[in-house]
């Protein structure tokens, strides 16, 4: 049996907000054409049979400029995405030891006598991670935005972020229910695959300890379970979201038209592209905050 939670050393505020926030900066430097290529997928409604048509959904009317030129185009909404992105590192990554702090003081006893001490320790992280993804709503506008301005710029019709926020007001959440339902399991899965593997591989008894090695082998874990237990719901809210604001539909109405016109694989539409690029992206940066968090509490101290 592994010793108590309470062995986990731990961090600063500061520290987890710095840590946090760096590895959003560092993500999202990086892999910001990746993120438009995977939401551009997502939100085309039929197959894709060839290059040319990939294409097409790729770079969009860009499609028969030089390649140089539809690169450019794979930046669309960068300062929303900038904001939303180091927002929600500062607080998912920064946030869930707060969650997994309270958990833990207060049901530690019932989680171990329930799954035993290194079940349940991992299940304690799960649940945080679980409870901040569903408070991450609070930042959909931001993921909205981003979101219409890589798959579907016509919806801004030349108006500013004020003048969208002063027009739209709380339509600005719609989707909010969807996006709960896709970040509960999601987040659980994330922050429960990356504890369990830190448990059950590398038998660590203070998960900050680990090794940016360590980190990085844990992050695959946590971010492969986390895409493909969210992977259907996160198709449904991203068609709710890069819909035009005048011209809404409802998640319901989305999903019994998919699996009335679309089939159930359409569920899993842009999966493999999410695989290999949302999930690095992922593994990247849940890795690099994990691994600075410690490395600037340490500088503070």
């Amino acid at each position: 049996m592994s010793p108590p939670s309470s062995s986990d050393k731990k961090q600063s505020g500061l520290a987890r907000v710095l840590g946090s926030a760096s590895a959003g900066i560092c993500e999202i430097a990086v892999f910001h054409p990746v993120d438009t290529i995977s939401k551009r997928l997502m939100s085309n409604h039929g197959k894709v049979t060839n290059l040319t048509q990939l294409n097409s959904v790729i770079f969009r009317e860009h499609a028969s400029k030089a390649l140089s030129n539809r690169l450019f185009t794979l930046f669309p909404g960068l300062g929303y995405a900038a904001v939303y992105k180091i927002l929600q590192r500062v607080y998912k990554y920064g946030g869930q030891p707060f969650a997994n702090e309270f958990l833990t003081s207060n049901f530690k006893d019932t989680y171990y006598s329930w799954f035993g001490a290194k079940t349940g320790k991992a299940l304690l992280s799960a649940t945080a991670g679980s409870l901040i993804g569903i408070g991450e709503v609070v930042l959909l506008p931001l993921d909205v935005l981003k979101i219409k301005r890589q798959t579907n710029p016509e919806a801004f019709r030349g108006r500013g972020f004020l003048k969208i926020i002063a027009d739209e007001g709380f339509g600005l959440y719609r989707g909010w229910g969807w996006t709960a339902a896709r970040n509960a399991p999601g987040s659980f899965a994330l922050f429960g695959g990356n504890s369990f593997a830190k448990e059950y591989i590398f038998g660590l008894t203070d998960y900050s300890s680990a090794t940016w090695s360590q980190n990085f082998v844990t992050s695959i874990v946590g971010a492969s379970a986390s895409l493909i237990v969210s992977a259907p719901l996160d198709v449904i809210k991203t068609r709710i979201q890069n819909r035009n604001f005048d011209n809404p539909e409802s998640g319901f109405t989305i999903l019994k038209n998919m699996a009335a016109k679309e089939g159930l694989t359409s569920f899993f539409k842009g999966l493999t592209p999410k695989l290999l690029t949302t999930g690095p992206k992922l593994v990247f940066s849940f890795a690099l905050a994990q691994s600075l968090i410690p490395a600037f509490d340490k500088y503070i101290k």
